[in-house]
């Protein structure tokens, strides 16, 4: 892998890997929605969601549609983003005690 692969890599797992792009990617996994739709659901300031939206957006990992003066987001299908997570979902369950006592260990 040269330094220029592993750059995109990292950029990947550093996008994802804000909490707060992680709960929108998350909340967006069960639809669409709109950024009030958001801010709301996950009790963040609409202007943390946009923010974070865009980041998302330009990444791949979602899409906007604007309907009327809304702006819907909702999961890029072609970015694999679910599946994906559905994978790390399971690696966490089967691993989970695991995965404890190496935080325990390094905290």
């Amino acid at each position: 892998m040269t330094g220029s692969s592993f750059i995109l890599y990292e950029k990947f797992f550093k996008t994802i890997a804000n909490e707060t792009r992680f709960e929108i990617v998350r909340l967006l996994t069960k639809g669409p929605k709109s950024v009030n739709s958001i801010s709301k659901t996950l009790k963040f300031e609409q202007s943390r969601v946009s923010h974070n939206l865009k980041r998302l957006e330009c990444y791949g990992f979602i899409v906007c549609e604007c309907k009327g003066k809304e702006r819907i987001y909702s999961i890029d299908k072609k970015s694999h983003i679910t599946d994906i997570i559905r994978g790390i979902d399971k690696y966490i369950s089967k691993y989970n005690k695991r995965l404890k006592e190496c935080m325990d260990m390094h905290n």
